[in-house]
């Protein structure tokens, strides 16, 4: 199994949704850096279930302990090692789904590859694993933000329900349930989660993801290309079934003449005066923002009959009991901040080799 991504900022997950523990090691991180456990409690916070009533009401505080790699709260350069203790787990409401595949669910798909599962709460496959990611995330934004880049992230749609891009409200984004910039929008899209709940159904949505202060030049031209591996990092989080980067699949409705941004110099600084490519251009990037952009499909928990099959081939039905969330976009926030911040800092690392000056 891949559980590590990275090169020069790399990290390891492991641990399982309904075990004693999940936890992640990170390696590669530069000495010097300022960073405590309160760093991490912040993101895991947004993050963590039972935080509203929009989300899943299982009660994990997701308290990060840090084992290794901090002395007396500065980074050593050694492997960074952090502890999540799971503790609200209730395996029984997974007994009866041993034997069958969930709709929408990867129990299929690890029983087909590996023939044995841990069918509590989907195992390894249950988003409880992107807690690990968030606390490596949250190391990467704090050695971005030493270096003027600060990644930012909100809820632009649920279901029918989109953001127009007035009205932006930076302080808004973590004063709502939903994480919307703008609060009249917010609103609707928190009433449209709470009745697909009251049906036992569920919403997906779409999350963007800005990093401003990002230097041009950072990412390969083929195979290392920024943009390609900011979408292989959001495409690896649990429910995500598009990203686009800049204006994505918009541009292809425009024409050239629309969508090539045209550049100008600024105090001495070469700049594109507008950002279609979501600040990059040929995998590299252009000191413009960058701008990620993906969707995440309507949770596959959900309490609705549903027709399936057994291991052995049989037809039955399933009703998904337990505590899901009804949209998971609103925790996808600080999820995929942590994958743009670590993908940024590991290429930040890895390109000051570029010049020999």
């Amino acid at each position: 199994m891949s559980n590590t991504f990275g090169r020069k900022f790399r990290f390891t997950t492991w641990g399982e949704s309904h075990g004693p523990a999940i936890g992640v090691v990170v390696d590669g991180c530069p000495a010097g850096i300022s960073v405590e456990e309160a760093d991490l409690q912040r993101d895991l916070d947004r993050r963590r279930p039972g935080q509203s009533k929009v989300t899943t009401q299982r009660a994990e505080e997701d308290r990060a302990e840090i084992f290794s790699g901090v002395f007396e709260g500065k980074t050593t350069g050694t492997p960074i090692s952090i502890l999540i203790r799971n503790k609200d787990t209730d395996s029984s409401k997974y007994d009866n789904l041993k034997n069958l595949f969930r709709p929408g669910h990867a129990d299929f798909t690890y029983w087909a590859k590996w023939g044995h599962r841990d069918h509590r709460g989907g195992g390894r496959s249950s988003a409880r694993e992107t807690a690990s990611r968030v606390a490596a995330g949250a190391i990467a934004k704090k050695y971005l933000a030493d270096r003027g880049i600060n990644v930012q992230g909100f809820v632009s749609q649920i279901a029918d329900i989109t953001w127009d891009g007035s009205n932006f409200d930076l302080e808004e984004i973590e004063r709502n349930s939903c994480r919307c910039p703008d609060a009249e929008t917010a609103l609707k899209m928190e009433e449209a989660i709470l009745a697909a709940r009251k049906e036992g159904d569920s919403l997906g949505g779409i999350i963007s993801v800005i990093a401003i202060g990002a230097p041009p030049g950072l990412g390969e031209p083929i195979y290392g290309r920024l943009d390609a591996e900011l979408a292989s990092a959001i495409m690896g989080i649990n429910a995500v079934k598009g990203v686009e980067i800049g204006s994505g699949f918009r541009a292809a409705s425009m024409k050239g003449s629309e969508h090539n941004d045209a550049f100008e110099m600024v105090d001495g600084i070469v700049v594109p005066r507008t950002n279609n490519a979501g600040g990059i251009l040929g995998g590299i990037s252009t000191g413009a923002p960058i701008v990620v952009t993906f969707a995440v499909k309507p949770t596959s928990s959900i309490p609705i009959e549903q027709e399936t099959v057994t291991v052995s081939g049989e037809k039955t039905t399933v009703r998904v009991e337990g505590r899901h969330d009804p949209c998971v976009a609103t925790r996808a926030v600080p999820i995929g901040e942590a994958m743009v911040a670590l993908v940024l800092a590991d290429h930040m690392l890895r390109g000051l080799g570029s010049r020999a000056k």
